[in-house]
């Protein structure tokens, strides 16, 4: 990896200039005190040499040694000369000694000098240094002193003008750092003060076209989706993908729901009467009234099954309300003109049938079909449920719904479930990434209940912010206890976000958590669900990342969604929905689909997660795929996170029957 300076690039260069500009003052410093220091030693040689000079002269006179004694003293005092001693082979003849100088003695200056005319004649001389107890005098250095405040002033002004000339280059220099650490979205438009100018330029049409070319990707990734279990015209679910929700929600334990059938007779009879374009239309708003109706139940799919075949999946949902759906359509569908030659009052017909757990998909589609023809036998708008053999079935109200999630939905009752997730290594090495909980509760009348027995009741009756509370604290309970030391990832609701208290609520609880707790929970969402909210669920992802937990997306691939949200958040792990997962090396449309989503998750940290692989070639032809990781019963079944509750043993009273011989 190339090194990175830490330093900017305007830092490096101040610091060169102002070290070069301060060694330049301290080289000159130095070499002008050293040269003041050689110009005062010069200067007292020579004044010392011309009294040895005099002293020489006078020695030629033999009265000199005693005038000597009159005028020598004052002149050497007043030449700051301390201590004279002349001497020759004999002996001192002459010495001189100040006994007022309060010169430190280790500090003066000595030197002996030869007399010229009198050989073996000496003089030593101890004088105080030249400028020795000078200080500073603004007379005598205040050029020198200017000098040095018009140096600093010119460097102060050198380094803000080289800041100011460098900012364009430290604003790129940031950018790129930026754009380095993933932040692209944010800094994908540069400052006008970068520069150089070009390269800012050409960064930002760079990203403009990676962005481009990003959602050119990702419009590709829909449209190849679409293409294969889209309708065109309608853009309803087609026959492919409502056969495979339908089988694979037959394969799951404790499925029922039912299916309805839509047909439109005679319409071929109309496209011979009509243009092409008003009998589109017509479907289209058939469509259209049939999604109204549909729209409050949650995970129902509705299909262009035939060309003039809609067909509703209604998966957890009871007879109640599949039939209400039916006659909410007949009513609806009835409003609406139809044209020529159909006729108005016997136009369209509704069958449904009702299935269970283990049930066929041709079975299922073949009884609807059978209603669908005893609808059309009554010669009206009408529809018709196919007759099955009676079962019995929880055909609860949304108010007995409350009662039972009012009783169970507390941290102390909720009973967690546990599926090991693992990332595919060479050599078919599996690593742990962490343990999926999933929420089952306790109902008297049935046992236990799974999450997908109760998700559409619990949507109806506005109950999913108490059971992600419930859940949240439970596991918050169990992370501060020893025994459990794993990585855990949660399903959480989209839409309980939407309310400001309990987004306040979810982030002091989080952050009242230690790092090393927070980095041992992920939280997953449906992807379906946070694509339609992600407008408000974008800053609550990157809280919940920012805060050091894993965003997972779950259930990828149930509904036909733009994916460019995978580049825009910080995903982890996006999980396949199982029903792509079921005999995949069977269904080549669905290993078009898994394909497209690896490629959209290429060149990012994401990694796809296939969920529900229960047997090995499944496996195999998801490696082949290129998936990263899997779960499912292949790996491990779900397994219980803690025993059951005591206060919840299998020791109840069914309604309706009375234990007469229970003892108290």
């Amino acid at each position: 990896m190339r090194y990175t300076p830490t330093l900017k690039l305007s830092t490096r260069l101040v610091a060169f200039v102002t070290l070069i500009v301060t060694s330049a003052m301290f080289i000159l410093f130095i070499g002008g005190a050293l040269s003041f220091q050689r110009m005062g030693q010069e200067y007292l040689n020579h004044y010392l040499q011309g009294i040895v000079e005099v002293v020489d002269k006078e020695l030629e006179d033999p009265d000199a040694a005693y005038s000597m004694q009159r005028w020598m003293p004052k002149m050497l005092q007043a030449s700051n000369i301390v201590e004279m001693q002349l001497s020759s082979q004999a002996g001192t003849i002459y010495r001189f000694k100040d006994t007022s100088s309060k010169a430190d003695p280790d500090r003066l200056y000595a030197v002996d000098l030869p007399l010229a005319r009198n050989q073996g004649y000496s003089i030593h001389f101890k004088a105080v240094p030249p400028y020795l107890g000078y200080g500073y005098s603004m007379g005598a250095m205040w050029s020198i002193s200017l000098a040095v405040a018009l140096i600093v002033f010119c460097l102060v002004r050198s380094i803000k003008w080289l800041r100011e000339q460098l900012m364009g280059s430290e604003l790129l220099e940031e950018r790129g750092r930026m754009i380095l650490a993933g932040r692209v979205e944010q800094f994908a438009k540069g400052d006008e003060r970068e520069w150089p100018y070009t390269a800012s330029e050409a960064l930002d049409v760079l990203i403009e076209e990676l962005q481009d070319a990003r959602q050119e990707r990702s419009r590709f990734d829909t449209f190849i989706r679409s293409q294969t279990f889209l309708d065109q015209l309608t853009g309803a679910a087609n026959r492919v993908l409502f056969d495979s929700k339908l089988e694979s929600a037959l394969l799951e334990s404790g499925a029922r729901g039912g299916v309805i059938m839509i047909r439109l007779d005679e319409l071929d009879a109309a496209r011979e009467e009509q243009e092409k374009r008003t009998i589109d239309e017509f479907v289209v708003e058939v469509g259209e009234c049939i999604s109204n109706v549909i729209a409050r139940y949650p995970d129902v799919i509705l299909s262009r099954y035939y060309e003039s075949v809609f067909a509703i999946f209604m998966p957890h949902q009871s007879s109640k309300d599949v039939a209400h759906v039916a006659t909410q359509c007949l009513k609806l569908i009835e409003r609406l003109s139809p044209p020529y030659p159909l006729d108005a009052d016997n136009w369209f017909h509704i069958g449904v049938s009702m299935y269970q757990e283990g049930e066929r998909r041709g079975r299922i589609i073949d009884e609807a079909e059978t209603a669908l023809k005893s609808a059309g036998l009554q010669g009206c708008n009408a529809w018709s449920k196919f007759k099955k053999v009676a079962k019995v079935e929880d055909e609860r109200g949304s108010v007995r719904w409350r009662s039972l999630f009012n009783q169970c939905l507390t941290p102390e009752k909720i009973r967690l479930f546990r599926q090991s997730c693992y990332l595919s290594e060479e050599l078919n090495g599996l690593t742990l990434i962490h343990d999926e909980l999933f929420v089952r509760i306790y109902d008297p009348e049935q046992g236990i209940l799974k999450a997908s027995r109760f998700s559409a009741a619990l949507e109806t009756v506005g109950y999913e912010m108490v059971l992600d509370r419930a859940v949240f604290v439970r596991v918050l309970q169990l992370l501060k206890m020893t025994d459990f030391t794993g990585h855990y990832s949660l399903n959480m609701n989209v839409t309980p976000f939407a309310d400001k208290r309990y987004l306040r609520w979810f982030r002091n609880e989080l952050m009242q958590l230690p790092h090393s707790l927070r980095s041992r929970l992920s939280f997953e969402f449906s992807e379906g669900h946070l694509v339609q909210h992600l407008d408000y669920m974008r800053p609550v992802l990157k809280m919940i990342a920012g805060l050091g937990c894993d965003l997972v997306v779950g259930q990828a691939g149930r509904t036909i969604v733009a994916t460019h949200y995978i580049k825009d958040l910080n995903i982890k792990y996006l999980k396949l929905h199982r029903s792509l997962i079921k005999n995949i090396d069977q269904r080549h449309e669905n290993q078009l689909f898994v394909r497209s989503m690896i490629g959209v998750c290429g060149g990012t940290q994401t990694k796809v997660i296939a969920v529900g692989v229960e047997n090995e070639t499944e496996w195999q032809t998801l490696l082949s795929l290129g998936v990263d990781g899997g779960q499912g019963r292949l790996f491990e079944a779900e397994q219980a996170l803690l025993p059951a509750p005591l206060d919840q043993a299998d020791t109840h009273v069914k309604p309706g029957k009375r234990n007469r011989w229970r003892t108290k």
